[in-house]
């Protein structure tokens, strides 16, 4: 029986310090979190919604005090980093986030929007109906919502072009490539909860036979890899991009084209540079608030 109400734990922080408060939460608690950003305050809230109170314990939440404290002393701006709990009921949860989703629209080719809003998409445009759930990710990120204009951008109706999504989270940018005429279309995640969220939404959307999604850790696929992607999509932490960027690098076609995001400004260098070494060539970028992405191509 699913339980009636989620215990909902919250940190107050910065947009520069997002990321690392999000990635800390997820490591401690297990879960994806999602991410509200006030522009009025210019504060972030990250979240984790637990239906399991007993992961909630003292021991956890000192674990996350002393991460808190570790970023702050990294030099980031960690904001008042006020760790809050709250139990909702699952049907208020929901409701709550109807305020925050709307229609996005990637050009005249990609329509997203939420299932409760009855929106029509434009002649020749793909529709991709997303929820936010436990396991969140709905184009409205600045690093998700550049991975989507890049899908719609770089697709050639004219060719076959297989995707590569890693770290799917939600699905939304595989289910959207399957849209989009991408063919085939591979995605994985560590985080058992973000996969069976993007099977939901596969399903959802009618894409599930032409989706491979599955549970995959990229620092233990091989290094090498006889299948080759012509689009690959990592929104993943940069310390994590930089490490493996050969074992992404090594699932890239020749002449193919890489999409990072997730990447904070100031660490965007560093990948850059990591990746260019590796030999691929940067060919595009987008800064919004405290986020950078590019676009990669290795040279045929």
């Amino acid at each position: 029986m699913t339980q009636k109400h989620l215990l909902k734990i919250s940190v107050t922080t910065t947009a520069e310090a997002e990321e690392a408060v999000g990635v800390a939460m997820e490591t401690i608690l297990g879960q994806t979190p999602s991410v509200y950003a006030n522009e009025r305050t210019k504060t972030s809230v990250v979240s984790v919604y637990l239906a399991q109170f007993s992961r909630w314990t003292p021991n956890a939440r000192a674990a996350l005090t002393r991460e808190l404290q570790t970023i702050k002393s990294a030099g980031l701006r960690l904001g008042s980093g006020k760790i809050s709990t709250q139990r909702l009921a699952r049907e208020n949860w929901a409701e709550s986030w109807k305020r925050h989703f709307q229609p996005l629209e990637i050009g005249t080719a990609l329509l997203l929007r939420p299932s409760w809003i009855q929106r029509r998409p434009k002649r020749g445009q793909a529709l991709v109906v997303l929820d936010p759930g436990l396991s969140f990710g709905t184009g409205h990120h600045a690093t998700t919502g550049y991975c989507l204009a890049e899908l719609v951008r770089c697709r050639r109706r004219d060719q076959c072009q297989s995707f590569l999504d890693i770290g799917t989270g939600s699905g939304i940018l595989a289910i959207a490539a399957v849209k989009l005429g991408y063919q085939p279309v591979v995605a994985f995640d560590f985080d058992p909860e973000s996969v069976r969220v993007a099977q939901a939404n596969a399903r959802q959307n009618r894409v599930a036979p032409q989706l491979k999604l599955a549970r995959k850790d990229l620092t233990r696929l091989p290094a090498a890899s006889a299948r080759k992607y012509d689009f690959i999509c990592a929104n993943l932490i940069s310390p994590l991009l930089v490490a493996e960027r050969e074992r992404i690098k090594n699932r890239l076609a020749p002449g193919g084209t890489l999409v990072l995001a997730g990447i904070l400004k100031r660490e965007f260098p560093a990948v850059r540079r990591a990746y260019e070494q590796s030999g691929l060539r940067f060919v595009a970028g987008q800064t919004e608030k405290e986020w950078r992405s590019g676009t990669f191509r290795f040279p045929e």
